[in-house]
């Protein structure tokens, strides 16, 4: 499984750096985890600098792709430009987005009238577009799923490996990444929220880039 986390300049370290962590508990069966990104270094809301690991364009190539927050998510948002890079397909992809992300993803169309999370900074801003906000820190529909709050990031993780490989693969890493002495409780606390989204969900059939339509 190819997986892109798109990060831009400004990005919250959270977001980007907890879902990449996470989700590399899967390359062991071949998943790979990259940060996709418009520019060969974005730097952090922190000062944090980073290379790239793919172009942004890597995203309409990924089975799956994350969208984390920033601190010019709403610029970015209103770059038609840049929004044109970003060729995503709930179709054939798992699409998630977290906190300011969710922002991103009403500019592309693919949330529509459906309930998305998103953080309480961002949270008129995501009205503005059109889409309903919930008081919640995850929420799925079919292949599309947003979280709100920073420390949501394992939720989509975790969304990403009950989707794409199996609930013992979910509870394992997000066991490892679990405080001591607390770990048997968040993972149920995790599970209990994303489950009720997943139960009804194929674990694949997600169709690859290029593929022709059933």
């Amino acid at each position: 499984m190819r997986i892109a986390i798109l990060t831009f300049d400004g990005f919250n370290e959270l977001d980007s750096f907890i879902a990449a962590g996470i989700l590399g508990r899967m390359r062991p069966q071949g998943w790979e985890i990259d940060i996709a990104s418009p520019t060969g270094q974005v730097t952090s809301m922190n000062g944090v600098a980073i290379a790239r690991q793919k172009p942004l364009e890597y995203a309409g190539e990924a089975d799956a792709v994350l969208i984390g927050s920033g601190i010019h998510t709403r610029r970015i948002a209103a770059d038609a430009a840049m929004l044109r890079r970003i060729r995503l397909d709930p179709r054939r992809q798992l699409i998630g987005a977290q906190c300011s992300g969710t922002l991103l993803l009403a500019r592309l169309g693919l949330i529509g009238s459906l309930p998305a999370c998103t953080d309480l900074t961002t949270k008129p801003w995501v009205e503005e577009a059109g889409v309903e906000v919930i008081d919640a820190p995850f929420v799925a529909h079919g292949n599309v799923a947003t979280a709100g709050g920073c420390l949501a990031s394992p939720y989509l993780a975790a969304w990403l490996i009950l989707r794409l490989a199996s609930r013992a693969d979910a509870e394992a890493a997000l066991h490892y990444v679990a405080p001591v002495d607390e770990k048997a409780d968040y993972v149920d606390r995790a599970l209990a929220r994303i489950l009720p989204f997943v139960a009804d969900m194929p674990a694949a059939g997600l169709r690859r880039a290029g593929a022709p339509s059933p």
